[in-house]
C-alpha cells in the first residue's frame, strides 16, 4: 500500500506539475491576447480618430467646394448681365450708325478671317455672314437679314433700299 500510495502522490504530484505549467502556459496565452486586444483598441481608436478627421476635412471641402460654386455662379450670372448690357449698348450704337452713308464697298479683302467693312476677327461670338449680293464675308454687326433669302452687307442693303437711310 505504502508503494501504490507513493505512486499515486507520484501521479498527482505530476498531474498537479502538469496543471501548473497548463495554467502558466494559458496565462501567458491571456496576458499575449490581452495585449493584442489592447494593441487592437488603440489602433481601433486611432483609426476612429483618422476616419472622424477625414470626415471633418470632407465637410470642409465640401463646404469650400459649395461656396466656391456659388462664386462662380455669381460670377457667369453678372457676366451675362454684363453681355447683354454689351450687346444692348452695341444694338443702340448700331442703331445711332445705321442712318450715317457708308462709302461704296471695295473688293473684298483677301483676308477671310476679318470683315470687310469693320476688319474684326471672326470668333465664337462674332460669326461670319457671306452678303448675298457682292460675296463679301461680314460680321453679324455689319450685315443685314433678309430672312430666307439670306443676309447682305449694309452697304449693299443701302444701295438697294436708298429710302432705309
Amino acid at each position: 500500500i505504502p508503494q501504490r500510495l507513493a505512486r499515486l502522490a507520484a501521479a498527482a504530484q505530476e498531474e498537479t506539475w502538469q496543471s501548473r505549467q497548463q495554467l502558466q502556459t494559458q496565462q501567458q496565452e491571456v496576458a499575449r491576447l490581452q495585449e493584442e486586444l489592447s494593441r487592437a483598441r488603440q489602433d481601433g481608436e486611432r483609426w476612429a480618430s483618422a476616419l472622424q478627421r477625414a470626415q471633418r476635412e470632407a465637410l470642409e471641402r465640401e463646404a469650400m467646394r459649395g461656396a466656391e460654386q456659388a462664386r462662380q455662379q455669381e460670377l457667369i450670372r453678372d457676366m451675362k448681365e454684363r453681355l447683354l448690357e454689351l450687346l444692348r449698348e452695341k444694338d443702340a450704337l448700331w442703331q445711332k450708325t445705321e442712318g450715317i452713308d457708308t462709302p461704296v464697298p471695295g473688293p473684298a479683302p483677301r483676308d477671310t478671317a476679318l470683315c470687310s467693312r469693320c476688319h474684326k476677327d471672326f470668333r465664337l461670338l462674332s460669326r461670319r455672314y457671306s452678303c448675298r449680293l457682292c460675296q463679301g464675308k461680314v460680321c453679324h454687326a455689319c450685315s443685314m437679314d433678309f430672312g430666307k433669302q439670306g443676309r447682305c452687307c449694309l452697304i449693299c442693303y443701302q444701295q438697294r433700299h436708298p429710302q432705309a437711310t
